[in-house]
């Protein structure tokens, strides 16, 4: 298998965590790939129109696209349920937060594409902020669900890691750790993990 990926990616990194924590690293070959607003890749628009990270490519050269939807391959392949629950209320639950998790995700990095890369001229800073409170509102939400941050770790524990390494890189100001000390705590013990660890994106 392959997957395109870059350092940088917390939707990537979420991929390269499961496929850690599921054994199934050593089976996965990365390949680095570059995106970015307004930057043609022509080759990689062949392999996905949507020009996102990740997708995984199977040795048959059939595409799985979405970080959710490769983990859920993956886990499935690890003889699933192990990150996923297989059935029942707690499936439902677990899809629904990891949902709001990566649209947290899609709002943070929308506003540094708006703060960022958009030409100052043409910037809507009431958009960007618009963005970033829908990322720090569900920063809240997390910060008071108590068993969510506890239990054994699942894809929604890790795409929280993800959210928070990813303030941590693009918002290192944004002082998440002070509003939110619970999700402090968590990410802490996350750090323990080697997957978590490893993975982190480049320093800036």
């Amino acid at each position: 298998m392959k997957l395109t990926f870059s350092a940088a990616s917390p939707f990537a990194r979420k991929v390269r965590i499961a496929a850690i924590e599921l054994g199934l690293i050593d089976q996965i070959e990365f390949v680095p790939t570059s995106v970015a607003p307004a930057t043609p890749n022509d080759e990689y628009s062949k392999i996905t129109p949507l020009k996102k990270l990740p997708v995984l490519i199977l040795d048959d050269g059939s595409v799985i696209l979405d970080s959710y939807v490769i983990v859920e391959y993956l886990d499935e392949l690890a003889g699933g349920g192990k990150l996923i629950p297989a059935s029942g209320p707690d499936r439902w639950k677990v899809k629904s937060d990891h949902s709001m998790l990566q649209g947290m995700l899609d709002s943070m990095l929308l506003c540094r594409y708006e703060n960022m890369v958009r030409p100052k001229e043409l910037k809507w800073q009431g958009w960007a902020d618009d963005h970033w409170n829908r990322a720090w509102r569900g920063m809240a939400r997390f910060n008071d669900k108590a068993e969510v941050l506890s239990r054994p770790l699942d894809i929604v524990q890790i795409a929280l890691a993800c959210v928070l390494g990813y303030a941590d890189f693009r918002y290192p100001d944004c002082g998440w750790r002070k509003a939110y000390p619970n999700l402090d705590t968590f990410n802490q013990r996350m750090l323990e993990r080697p997957s978590i660890k490893i993975s982190l994106p480049p320093a800036t």
